[in-house]
């Protein structure tokens, strides 16, 4: 038990002195995560209907999902959007965050709230606005509008996670890399970018699974062949109690983990590098 009178930060505060900061932080996350676990035992239930604990242990449902054509249409499509917002909103989400910082406008605070103002309005409100732009444009249940909307609702974060790892680099390393005779290209994408690669990693995660887990705006403006997972899922919760929802929602907490974590092993910088 010697960890608890080492100093937890550079204040000399013990870990000792935080030990109800510790066991608050715990009793927390429990109680956030306990329901989503609940999903995964409910998942590998034969019962007709969602059932916790499960009676009789078995993979139906799983064998349904993969077996469904309309349920990996619908994860295809998921994934598709997910990928084409990711590839779309990071790099647009970076390039602003980069314009900013670098330029020192007067205006930047307010320009960074008027793109950041897509994560302060209600979904609801995003999803009718949506819905009637692209019933005039004629775009509504197509893939170019599905990803748009989600690149509207991704791109905040990926400008806020961007921002925040550009504040902690010396904008003077690029500066010195500019007077030696590299363009400005040359020098974001070989000095800047290495150095901040977690924050857009990140970032980068995050707007798929924007995309990914989204489904108030999908409600209104996906359907037919372009109708996502989240789509599906809550039409199958509400007309009725489909048990497959809870093997895909096992699937969805498995690949959300999962790319957390590599975020975490392969974006985070190395010490020394």
């Amino acid at each position: 038990m010697r960890w608890l009178n080492r100093p937890a930060s550079e204040t000399q505060v013990t870990h000792g002195q935080r030990l109800w900061l510790y066991i608050l932080s715990g009793v927390i996350m429990v109680w956030l995560v306990a329901p989503t676990l609940i999903v995964v035992p409910m998942s590998f239930s034969d019962s007709q209907y969602l059932e916790f604990p499960p009676e009789i242990w078995s993979t139906r449902w799983y064998d349904h999902y993969f077996g469904s054509e309309e349920w990996m249409a619908a994860t295809v499509t998921s994934l598709t959007a997910a990928l084409l917002t990711m590839c779309l909103a990071t790099p647009l989400g970076v390039l602003a965050a980069y314009g900013l910082h670098a330029s020192q406008l007067r205006a930047g605070r307010l320009i960074f709230v008027a793109l950041i103002t897509p994560m302060m309005v209600p979904l609801i409100l995003v999803a009718i606005g949506a819905f009637y732009v692209y019933v005039k444009l004629q775009i509504l249940y197509t893939m170019l509008g599905l990803v748009m909307a989600h690149t509207v609702l991704a791109l905040p974060l990926v400008l806020i996670v961007t921002a925040a790892g550009l504040k902690s680099f010396d904008m003077n390393q690029e500066m010195a890399a500019r007077s030696l005779g590299a363009s400005r290209a040359r020098a974001f994408f070989t000095v800047t970018l290495p150095q901040i690669r977690f924050s857009v990693i990140t970032a980068a995660l995050l707007a798929f699974l924007t995309s990914f887990d989204e489904v108030v705006v999908a409600m209104f403006i996906s359907g037919g062949d372009n109708a996502t997972l989240t789509r599906n899922m809550f039409n199958a919760l509400r007309d009725q109690i489909d048990p497959t929802i809870a093997s895909i929602s096992t699937i969805m907490i498995a690949i959300t983990s999962g790319l957390m974590v590599l975020a975490q092993l392969f974006g985070k910088p190395r010490e020394g590098g």
